[in-house]
């Protein structure tokens, strides 16, 4: 039977072709793999057309029809990622989840997310129809073969939901629901070490439904999601294994749409992955999947694909996606609804901001300050005795041993550390020892100063600082350049982006919460750009996004997506472009989330050939005591290394060294 969603319809994007004839396809196919060289075009625009049934089909009649093997055919006249793709689309679901999990298993080493990926996401009857479909092809059993090559709590998990016994009662007990959330908790926060075999039986084995009302209860009664105490109290493979598990309870389209993004983006594609995910679910929730990923990552799958693949492999790819959700009328209306319930979830989830850099416990001014003069006197300096004062100080104490230093030693901290250090490192510590306010103004005079403007800094700066912040700055930058933030941004800038950076800098943002019918008001000015004059567009958005408080944009996003089916970030991207797009986008992702804003700039700081310093230093130091544990947790999330394994790898010697330290542990 065809999988459905809401309302009994089909969400896959592969349909069944009208009018099938299994013998003619096979005849098709024979002719496009006869004689030298085959016809890809052919076999790829023919295999891709039929859902799975009618495959299985077409290789049987072509069996009778020519005494041979199609899948055998197949694979010796492709080859690479195309071949394997092919193949994969020939073989029935269960049979294709089999051999990924043998090719998972087999050889050295074991590719713990196939198998992650496969057993968190599959339903009971999926499960059981695997486990035959392995036993059929291999002779073995598969829970045999999982025991024998993994371990410890991951393994055990996987036993567990290799059952294929998951609870499927829709009728949900209240009172077990709080038993759950209270056992939970009591297994992982309030306890010494953590009780990993409570964790694996109730996330193992009770169903959906009530899952997603325990992970509500336990919310409410610890005040962070489950998915924080999961990263708190577990680790390597069984918190990956239970972070899947809890993604595919609460959304499996969510789920498939974040591995599809994470497959691509960045240097390389990860092809088993994209070729599992579009095979695996092109019949069953391909179409969810496509407006998850247009919704959460404001492009659509499609054009994702066609970015990142080429040739026949792309276009065997995107006649599976079924269709460009950046294309007029293709973006579904139900991603408003998929929209909605993100936002609700971020809306009701009280995420506490914390940084890795605190107050130091017995804090000394005096003997700090000692030990600075020491290693910056005679001959030589001592960095790692600055690196360890420096980044082990919250700011606030950093500002008592600058006093402490001139008043003991008559002498300019600053001005020492200058001539001291050099390069990348001195731009840090110095960084450093400035305060918050000081730091950004001076970010902000050298982003205007000398040929050109580097309008990213000012963006990056001027978009996500809170009112008490901008107003700090403006008092530090007149007493450091004795003229006002205001006239150097207006004699800098010009057009609608100056106007934008100089209602920024005034740090008047409204305070307090949403006005749900102010709200929806908001969201219709921002909605209507039928009248062409991009003038009267940008001023609309200039006066809401500039102005209102952060929780009440939130409430206007989301309006604004039930109104249009379009996220805010992507009318901007369509019909803004320059400085203004970019102002207006950061404002928008500060908004939404600021720690993964911050996450992807320190992420494209790093990758690729060299190293993007400045805006490293610059997000490490203003980070560093806001939210840069958040930061670090978030983008291990998106880019599946640690912010510590990248510093790491990306620099070197003192500067590696205090980032490290400020980095504060690798996740």
């Amino acid at each position: 039977m065809a999988p459905t969603g809401k309302a009994g319809r089909y969400r896959g994007s592969v349909k069944e072709f009208p009018n099938f004839n299994a013998s003619q396809d096979a005849e098709a196919l024979y002719n496009a793999m006869k004689g030298f060289g085959s016809d890809k075009e052919a076999i790829l625009d023919l295999i891709t057309s039929r859902n799975n049934k009618q495959r299985i089909e077409i290789s049987q009649a072509y069996k009778s029809l020519y005494g041979k093997d199609l899948i055998a055919d197949l694979k010796r006249e492709l080859t690479g990622k195309f071949e394997r793709l092919i193949v994969g689309l020939m073989r029935p679901l269960a049979y294709f989840d089999a051999k990924e999990i043998k090719d998972a298993l087999q050889g050295i080493g074991t590719d713990e997310k196939c198998l992650i990926e496969i057993l968190a996401s599959r339903t009971n009857q999926q499960i059981h129809n695997l486990v035959e479909a392995y036993r059929d092809a291999y002779e073995r059993e598969l829970e045999a073969d999982v025991l024998g090559d993994t371990s410890g709590h991951f393994k055990k998990m996987l036993v567990v939901l290799l059952q294929g016994t998951r609870e499927e009662d829709d009728v949900v007990s209240e009172d077990l629901v709080e038993q759950d959330a209270k056992d939970l908790l009591e297994a992982g926060d309030l306890k010494w070490g953590t009780d990993e075999a409570q964790f694996i039986y109730i996330l193992g084995n009770r169903s959906k439904q009530h899952l997603r009302l325990v992970f509500d209860e336990y919310l409410k009664i610890s005040g962070k999601p489950i998915e924080d105490s999961i990263r708190g109290e577990l680790s390597g493979d069984i918190e990956k294994l239970m972070l899947a598990v809890v993604k595919c309870i609460r959304s499996t389209p969510e789920y498939f749409a974040e591995r599809l993004y994470k497959a691509m983006k960045g240097l390389g594609t990860k092809d088993n992955t994209l070729i599992r995910v579009m095979v695996s679910r092109s019949e069953i929730d391909m179409l969810d999947i496509r407006e998850v990923f247009r919704t959460k990552y404001e492009k659509s799958l499609h054009s994702m694909i066609k970015d990142d693949t080429s040739g026949e492999y792309k276009k065997a790819l995107l006649k599976l996606c079924g269709g460009d959700d950046d294309a007029a009328g293709e973006f579904f209306p139900e991603a408003a609804q998929v929209a909605y319930r993100m936002w609700e979830l971020s809306a009701v989830a009280k995420v506490e901001l914390r940084g890795t850099v605190r107050p130091a416990a017995d804090f000394n001014a005096d003997g700090d300050a000692k030990v600075l003069r020491k290693a910056m006197k005679g001959l030589g300096t001592d960095e790692g005795a600055i690196i360890d004062v420096v980044t082990h100080r919250s700011n606030a104490q950093r500002q008592e041993i600058l006093k402490t230093y001139k008043s003991h030693f008559g002498r300019d901290l600053m001005a020492d550390l200058k001539s001291e250090l050099s390069g990348s490192l001195a731009k840090l510590i110095l960084g450093l020892m400035m305060t918050p306010a000081q730091f950004d103004a001076k970010q902000l005079k050298k982003a205007m100063e000398g040929a050109g403007t580097d309008e990213n800094i000012l963006i990056e700066i001027l978009a996500t600082r809170n009112n008490r912040e901008i107003q700090a700055i403006n008092e530090a930058y007149r007493a450091a350049y004795h003229k006002s933030l205001e006239d150097a941004l207006s004699s800098d800038t010009s057009g609608h982006f100056k106007r934008i950076l100089v209602s920024l800098a005034l740090g008047n943002r409204d305070k307090g919460g949403e006005d749900l019918a102010q709200a929806h008001e908001d969201a219709k000015k921002l909605s209507d750009v039928s009248s062409g004059d991009s003038t009267s567009l940008e001023t609309r958005f200039l006066s809401i996004l500039c102005t209102r408080s952060y929780p009440h944009l939130r409430r206007v996003f989301q309006e604004f997506i039930k109104m249009t089916n379009h996220d805010v970030a992507h009318t901007i991207r369509k019909h803004m472009s320059g400085d203004v797009r970019d102002a207006f986008v950061a404002i928008v992702r500060s908004v939404k989330d600021k720690p993964a804003f911050f996450a992807d700039k320190l992420y494209d700081s790093m990758k690729g050939i060299g190293t993007d310093e400045r805006t490293l230093t610059r997000i490490m130091v203003s980070r560093s005591e806001i939210d840069l544990l958040n930061i670090r947790r978030v983008f291990k999330e998106m880019h599946e290394k640690s912010l510590h394994h990248m510093i790491e790898k990306d620099t070197s010697g003192d500067y590696c060294k205090a980032l490290l330290a400020i980095c504060g542990g690798d996740d």
